[in-house]
């Protein structure tokens, strides 16, 4: 494991830690120090683009971006796919902007619906791949530079708007809509900005959303004070609630369709590499699972076959019938022989992000973009 992510690894376990140890209390103190000069750069960038010292460029279409406040985890790619599905839907020639998180190139790249083989990933990123496999036709380009990759889907597209995945903080590029996304188990990251906690930017800056979507509400502890405390800090703003429901199940090796209820009763292994794991497995229970074990890994791990291995060695330690990981960690993870036993027990649960209040204020607001796309 590379030391970067063994650092990333200590310092999510120090932040999230009940009862930290006296190292780990150490290592806070050192992320807080840090955290002052991080807040004073987040400050001072916020000022410049409040000043117009910094140039904001447009592209000529809508841009309807989906993003958030804290570092990964609160369900932004599902929401992309989602709302690219409902644009489709109504005969709307749609492009997805990405960053390209996690990526070996860099550079703009155009990833095309075929680019589902096993290790294109390290060059467009994980959930470039997944987006282009769940919306087959709809054009995925990945660079760090949005606005010249946007460019580069405009030239090589007929589109009428473009989606931007996590851009919230990417204020170079214009956005017509700022759709911000909320872990409703996990709103604000432990409150605290990076490096001490997960916020990229304080929670003041939901003002400038033009809307908050509120993801895994099924599983908040307190959703009417999250409600109550949004209410304070961006009022007006329409709060939409979400959850994301399982919708397949599949056979890792073969891609062969597994019925959900297939889980109920079973002991089952989780495998993922997700910056909040404890909503997979949540889902996994709450579709019925034993969940006998988990192993965890830092959000956009590269898996190594000796990894999988492990796995399979972990499951049968803890009587795992099935592992079962998610839809973006099975783009990570190295081919399996056909005829290996792993293949026959790992399984990969996908997700569909279903609006459970609010989806009139939302599909306005998406009317609104059209409307500019058709004027």
């Amino acid at each position: 494991m590379k030391l970067g992510t063994i650092i990333r690894s200590y310092t999510l376990a120090s932040m999230r830690a009940e009862r930290p140890t006296a190292d780990q209390r150490a290592w806070r103190a050192v992320l807080a120090a840090a955290e002052v000069g991080y807040r004073a750069g987040v400050a001072v960038r916020a000022w410049t683009f409040l000043g117009g010292l910094r140039t904001v460029r447009r592209l000529p279409c809508p841009v309807i971006c989906v993003g958030n406040l804290t570092m990964g985890g609160s369900g932004k790619t599902p929401c992309v796919i989602a709302l690219a599905d409902w644009l489709r839907a109504r005969g709307h020639a749609v492009g997805i902007l990405l960053r390209g998180y996690g990526r070996h190139d860099s550079g703009c790249a155009v990833v095309s619906d075929e680019c589902g083989e096993r290790g294109s990933w390290q060059r467009v990123g994980d959930e470039a791949v997944l987006i282009a496999q769940c919306l087959p036709g709809v054009p995925v380009v990945v660079g760090g530079n949005r606005f010249g990759a946007g460019r580069e889907l405009l030239r090589r597209f007929r589109l009428d708007l473009l989606l931007l995945d996590d851009g919230f903080q990417h204020r170079h590029l214009h956005r017509d809509l700022d759709l911000v996304m909320l872990d409703a188990t996990d709103p604000f990251g432990g409150g605290r900005l990076l490096p001490r906690g997960r916020l990229r930017e304080p929670i003041s800056a939901l003002r400038r959303a033009h809307a908050i979507i509120l993801s895994r509400t099924d599983q908040a502890a307190d959703l009417s004070s999250l409600r109550q405390r949004l209410g304070g800090i961006v009022p007006g703003i329409p709060v939409i609630l979400s959850r994301h429901r399982p919708s397949r199940l599949k056979e890792f090796c073969s891609n062969r369709i597994v019925p959900l209820a297939e889980l109920a009763g079973r002991r089952v292994l989780a495998l993922s590499g997700l910056a909040s794991p404890e909503g997979f497995h949540r889902t996994l229970m709450d579709l019925g699972a034993v969940l006998a074990g988990s192993m965890v890994f830092p959000d956009h791990y590269a898996y190594a076959p000796d990894d999988i291995l492990h796995a399979q060695e972990r499951a049968e330690n803890v009587a795992a019938q099935l592992i079962v990981t998610t839809e973006k960690d099975a783009v990570r993870i190295p081919i399996v022989e056909p005829g290996d036993m792993l293949a026959r027990r790992l399984l990969v649960l996908g997700v569909v992000l279903e609006i459970t209040e609010g989806q009139d204020a939302l599909e306005g607001l998406l009317r609104g973009c059209v409307g500019k796309a058709c004027g």
